[in-house]
């Protein structure tokens, strides 16, 4: 088997399964800059293929959303993947270090607060959702 068959597979499962929970993949800069710019709570998922926390990461975002107060936009940029458009989210991650995956919320461009690689990994989806339902409790309107 081709390894880079197999990884651009492992990608592309990795994308789906964010895009269809209704994140928003923003895939250069200039896709990154629109997304993260717009006024409300944006919350923003940074994706990888990394097996442990990843496959942790994905379905706590999917679940996390289904909660009575959430960001009004939900964004996703790919690790490792879509370089560029990555390097431009964590710009906006100030006072954090890069952490893939973790997820970012922030309001009107500016972070509020972020859920970083190490409150993922050894963590259960159910774990996860609960800490981005705490942030949603903190920062986001009922829907």
């Amino acid at each position: 088997m081709d390894f880079d068959l197999f990884m651009q597979d492992v990608v592309n499962v990795a994308r789906t399964d964010i895009t269809e929970s209704g994140y928003e993949e923003a895939r250069t800069a200039e896709e990154v800059d629109a997304a993260l710019t717009r006024e409300g709570t944006t919350l923003v998922m940074v994706n990888s293929t990394c097996g442990c926390a990843g496959g942790v990461a994905r379905p706590a975002a999917g679940n996390a959303i289904h909660y009575d107060k959430r960001p009004d936009h939900l964004v996703t940029v790919f690790a490792g993947q879509d370089k560029e458009a990555t390097e431009q989210a964590r710009s906006y991650f100030e006072g954090y270090p890069p952490s893939s995956p973790c997820f970012a919320l922030l309001k009107d461009g500016k972070i509020l607060d972020m859920v970083e690689r190490n409150e993922i990994e050894g963590h259960s989806a159910m774990e996860v959702s609960a800490k981005l339902q705490g942030l949603f409790d903190q920062y986001c309107e009922e829907v």
